[in-house]
């Protein structure tokens, strides 16, 4: 065969053309074989795909190709997260609809995602905003109303005024919304929440099964649930009830600690702050000024910690001494009850708040070999472990010992005809609000009659349709301004009614879409028995930053489908694999603007890196190593890679360069590099295929027969292993090692390939071992490599070679030799050969002879494979 060189661009387009004729990548649900759901995050419909996809994506279909070839049936859809936000920013911005620009964009990303040869069942993919899927999503909000896991209640809630819209805490990012990056309000709306915290204590404890989630995820999670054991203790307030009530009641979990209390704080919406608000101005101004943090508690971590004193006290109820109140801005409404004691020496953030307005630090909880009367507490809380002091009948206990007996006394007292404590489990999490007041999401399928309430769209009347003909031309949600939307008839009683104009937080979308692709047309949302049949997903791979808002929400929304009967699991995804983003040097131009990589040529000159505009010349200075982000324009665009190097370039680039968990840089050098590597398998396979012989099989035979036998084989088993356990940067380092192994054979033997029929057998067997290897990660070299070896149909169909496991055991060991103790060679003998047959090969080593001078040595010891040691 004619060795030109492998032309990508022509073969990639060929291959993927096979393979949709061939509908190759369709899968069947009444397929026989074993089941293997592979599923990547699909995209959110920006615009293009960037580098971060195509390594999301790559690893996903490494991971498809391999087990398809394992023989399983593998389900290895794609989809898009298409409503929200960007697209009617686009629409107020571009005045293009909604509508139009994410199905404009979709039919962008769908063409760059197949131009990289993903092994996609396209037959199934949907996008969010398909009138089909919202209509389906909206029969499932139906069903868990009538199960009671919605609620809609008022509430303080995050409003983005720059989105004009309402954010859920994790939305919040360091007091601002995480699109629009504007300062978030509090502002108290009515809405509607799914009842995740019903589930709070089983979305916990069920973290301990999901062993193949990284562990740093199922922290996340654990600590965002926020499970804490405490008291819920009552303070006497000193003086007059406000608003009725004697006393106010805080939770915490330090009840050990209540001898070291020097304040009480309560959030500016506690009832007793809001009664106290209606007669103080002051009061009313510092409240309003605390809702303006925002609600996340980032924000109020974040904040300058202040406070205002009400001119109330409370009593201790152990030692009757008063303490004041204050309403505190770092206090959260919807945690506990409200309200705190502070105890500065043992809370960072009391002490911070002690120390603003000079309130007493008295330190009770005493630090193992301190001393009592010297230790004191700086500007650093102490948090650990010890022995109580200063808190009289505690004295000496350990903190749990304290915790216990504390509660038990106040479990056993009576104040105003009440317990003045109660022990109590609480948890961080709250209920999911999921009202947006946008457009561009699924519409909420209720109806408010004056005469019957809230009443559900009835299954026969969905879906409830977006309207088409909406304008953007001011902030604010389109559907309150539509002529005709909000205007229909109670199902139940027929009158006039209001339908509501709230739509869906986009992340419900995302929490059912993997069951959906399970029977993605079918009329209803699922058919039970297929998505049981199919998931849980086997491996899930996406970014890091999803361990929360997304996974969270799914895990609960997998569980309100099963008590709907929808599905009939509780876990949706049993392996999860978060990778690394993909990084790449920074440059800036002399007035500080960002400039991309694309204007910019990095060059060598006196021993160092320099970069220049390709426009002009003029320098450019080399920034650090950052995520890809369009701001600081340090992207690369995939297209241009695959035009420039092809897409089994990009897809090997990025799975080899770092493990998949870290980042991983990408340098043009980088590229190059691999389409040199490339090029040199081509090669290989291209003189291998002029070596093929016309008989004979690679069994037995020569030396350098078994060599390369050996060599292929222990590769094999090494890329399965590899990709078994997700190490895809390992499995292509073995690779590497083989291809450089064969490469050797073709240049230093290829007389005595061509003369000896084992050997050219054997060489034939690695090359096309070598093939099905690389036909996870590059596949389009892989079947136009296996179509030059002669193989019939597509590789992409060909089962995962086995592996010969007597190929992996060596028939020689290598021993170090060491002379009274010092290593002075290395012995290479036969497995099996005797102690006496290894101490003569011992004896003859050059090493060992200088050494022992023309002596006779004392006693040579064999440890049997392991190590010789020769005593003189």
């Amino acid at each position: 065969m004619a060795t030109e060189r492998y032309n990508a661009r022509e073969a990639e387009t060929r291959w993927q053309r096979a393979w949709t004729e061939a509908k190759v990548f369709e899968t069947k649900n009444d397929d026989p074989r074993p089941k293997y759901y592979v599923l990547e995050m699909f995209p959110y419909p920006s615009g293009r795909i960037h580098m971060g996809h195509v390594r999301n994506y790559t690893m996903g279909d490494v991971v498809a190709r391999y087990k398809r070839a394992k023989g399983f049936n593998v389900l290895h859809p794609m989809g898009w997260d298409a409503f929200g936000m960007p697209a009617e920013n686009a629409a107020m911005k571009g005045h293009v609809h909604p509508k139009t620009w994410t199905y404009e964009n979709i039919a962008t990303m769908r063409g760059q995602l197949k131009s990289m040869g993903l092994s996609l069942d396209w037959s199934r993919e949907f996008a969010t905003c398909d009138e089909d899927y919202y209509t389906q999503q909206q029969k499932l909000f139906v069903d868990f109303m009538k199960a009671g896991l919605v609620d809609r209640k008022k509430s303080k809630v995050n409003w983005d005024p720059v989105d004009m819209t309402v954010l859920a805490n994790e939305q919040v990012i360091d007091g601002r919304g995480w699109r629009s990056g504007a300062l978030v309000e509090q502002r108290e709306l009515t809405q509607w929440f799914l009842k995740i915290s019903d589930y709070s204590d089983e979305l916990l404890s069920a973290l301990d099964t999901l062993d193949r989630w990284p562990e740093k995820v199922r922290t996340m999670q654990k600590n965002w649930i926020g499970r804490s054991e405490g008291l819920r203790v009552r303070f006497e307030l000193d003086g007059a009830a406000v608003g009725g009530e004697p006393t106010i009641e805080v939770f915490t979990t330090r009840p050990d600690t209540l001898y070291g209390m020097s304040f009480l704080a309560l959030s500016a919406d506690h009832p007793v702050a809001k009664a106290l608000a209606e007669k103080d101005p002051a009061i009313a101004a510092f409240c309003e000024e605390c809702r303006r943090i925002g609600t996340s508690a980032a924000a109020l971590e974040t904040a300058e910690k202040k406070g205002l004193a009400t001119g109330l006290s409370v009593k201790h109820p152990f030692n009757g001494r008063t303490y004041p109140v204050y309403i505190a801005n770092f206090v959260l409404m919807d945690y506990g009850t409200g309200a705190i004691f502070g105890c500065p020496a043992h809370d960072q953030r009391d002490l911070d708040f002690a120390r603003k307005y000079n309130l007493t630090v008295t330190p009770v909880v005493l630090p193992e070999g301190a001393d009592p009367a010297a230790f004191v507490v700086g500007d650093v809380a102490y948090t650990d472990d010890g022995k109580l002091f200063n808190s009289d009948f505690l004295d000496g206990m350990d903190v749990d010992a304290a915790k216990d007996l504390v509660a038990s006394k106040l479990e056993a007292t009576t104040l105003h005809g009440a317990p003045a404590a109660k022990r109590q489990v609480n948890y961080r999490l709250r209920d999911w609000g999921i009202s947006r007041q946008r457009y561009w999401g699924c519409p909420i399928p209720v109806i408010h009659c004056e005469a019957c309430g809230v009443v559900p769209v009835p299954a026969k009347d969905l879906p409830v349709r977006l309207p088409e003909d909406v304008e953007f031309d001011r902030p604010g949600n389109p559907l309150d301004r539509h002529p005709t939307f909000t205007k229909c008839v109670c199902p139940e009683c027929g009158k006039p009614a209001r339908r509501e104009t709230d739509t869906m937080d986009t992340f419900v979308d995302s929490s059912w879409y993997y069951t959906r692709f399970t029977e993605p047309r079918a009329q209803m949302p699922t058919v039970p028995e297929v998505a049981n049949a199919w998931l849980p997903v086997d491996q899930y791979i996406g970014g890091i930053e999803h361990a929360i808002l997304h996974l969270l929400y799914s895990r609960f929304f997998t569980r309100a489908m099963k008590k709907c009967g929808h599905v009939g699991f509780d876990e949706p995804f049993r392996g999860l694999f978060t990778q690394g983003m993909v990084v790449h040097e920074t440059y800036q131009s002399a007035d500080g603007e960002w400039v991309s990589p694309a204007d910019v040529e990095v060059i060598e000159e006196a021993g160092a890196r320099k970069a220049r505009l390709l426009s002009s010349g003029a320098p450019v200075k080399i920034g650090p190593i950052e995520k890809m982000s369009k701001s600081k324009k340090n992207t690369v665009d995939p297209t241009d890679i695959i035009d420039s190097f092809g897409a089994d370039t990009a897809r090997w680039f990025m799975l080899s360069d770092s493990p998949p968990e870290r980042d991983v840089e990408w340098t043009e050098a980088g590229a190059q590099g691999t389409a040199r590597f490339l090029q040199r398998v081509w090669r290989i396979v291209s003189e291998a295929s002029e070596l093929v012989p016309t008989a004979g099989r690679a069994e037995g035979g020569d030396k350098l027969a078994l060599s390369l036998r050996k060599a292929a084989h222990k590769a094999l088993a090494a890329v399965e292993e590899n990709i078994e356990g997700l190490r895809f940067n390992v499995a292509l380092a073995k690779i590497y090692e083989l291809v450089n192994t064969l490469a050797g054979a073709l240049t230093n033997d290829k007389p005595l390939l061509a003369a000896d029929g084992a050997a050219a057998a054997a060489l034939a067997e690695a090359t096309g071992l070598l093939v099905r290897m690389m036909a996870p990660m590059t596949p389009h070299l892989a079947e136009e490599s296996w179509a030059a070896l002669g193989h019939d149909g597509l590789v992409a169909l060909a089962d995962w070679p086995a592996v010969d496991r007597a190929l992996l055991v060596e028939d020689e060991v290598t021993m170090p030799v060491q002379v009274n103790g010092k290593k002075r060679a290395d012995v290479t003998v036969a497995r099996t050969a005797s102690p006496a047959q290894v101490e003569a090969e011992v004896l003859k080593l050059e090493a060992v002879i200088k050494a022992l001078d023309g002596k006779s040595p004392k006693k040579v010891i064999v440890v049997a494979q392991r190590i010789v040691n020769v005593v003189v």
